[in-house]
């Protein structure tokens, strides 16, 4: 499983507090702890105001990039945003996010052409998110198509299905895995991604709404997961699955991550005990 970390997104009020203030330490020991914890990329999403956004995403990207050998996840709803900032970036990481949104591919794709990047594509076009299966499969098959163009191969490709709130849609969980499912026999080398907390939204006990969903959806094939890796649930949940489906040989990883502290309870309280 790639876990795409995402705790660096000034949405969240005190990572925005933190931009707001330019406190870089803050920022780097973000960065730090979810390397530590296992994050493959760490996202950068600066979550400002347009006209703060290049500037801030920018310095995030100096400091993550510094703190951390781990690649970037550069984040932005504006495909022009990450073509500005693109050539900051130290090494491949992962363009988030393409759609059949307005000319987002037109854009994103000649970025990464001729490179190891890999991008997210979000399975909504000009009509928003599609309620049904079959749209959002042939919104996949469009994007993956269209890759092909620029020597995008799918196995570079992150489909995100984009999961709905199960209060407002009782079928989203179903919509999630029957998406994956087809694509995935479409084109076998592509990834699946998803966030996890889109589906519990407005719900009681969310934290295990999340934690199901996910161990579903690594069974049913989900390759990456746009998560928090300090959420030790979270990152219980994946290891666990994992193990139990044959994936972590002897449990180490399970195991190790438990000695470490990324799981169970932390260290300084085993220690009290």
């Amino acid at each position: 499983m790639i876990i795409i970390g995402e705790k660096i997104n000034g949405t969240i009020p005190k990572v925005g507090k933190a931009i707001e203030e330019r406190d870089e330490a803050y920022i780097r020991d973000l960065a730090i702890k979810q390397a530590e914890a296992g994050a493959h990329y760490i996202d950068v999403c600066a979550g400002v105001a347009p006209e703060q956004e290049e500037e801030v995403l920018l310095w995030l990207m100096d400091i993550v990039q510094d703190a951390v050998d781990t690649p970037l996840c550069i984040d932005s709803p504006n495909p022009r945003m990450i073509e500005k900032v693109f050539s900051r970036a130290k090494k491949p990481g992962i363009v988030n996010s393409v759609s059949a949104e307005g000319d987002k591919m037109e854009v994103l794709y000649p970025l990464i052409q001729g490179t190891e990047w890999q991008v997210i594509a979000l399975t909504c076009d000009n009509k928003g998110i599609p309620s049904d299966v079959d749209t959002r499969v042939n919104i996949a098959r469009q994007m993956i198509d269209e890759a092909a163009k620029y020597d995008i191969t799918p196995d570079r490709i992150h489909i995100d299905p984009l999961v709905m709130a199960l209060s407002a849609d009782n079928q989203s969980m179903i919509k999630f895995l029957e998406t994956l499912k087809r694509v995935k026999e479409l084109y076998p080398t592509v990834k699946i991604t998803s966030g996890l907390s889109n589906i519990s939204f407005s719900m009681p006990l969310r934290r295990v709404i999340n934690q199901h969903f996910f161990c579903l959806a690594i069974y049913a094939g989900m390759d990456s997961a746009i998560m928090d890796p300090l959420n030790r649930h979270m990152m219980a949940t994946l290891l666990a699955t994992q193990a139990l489906l044959g994936r972590d040989r002897y449990c180490r990883n399970f195991s190790n991550a438990y000695r470490k502290g990324i799981i169970g309870p932390k260290l300084e309280e085993r220690k009290k005990k």
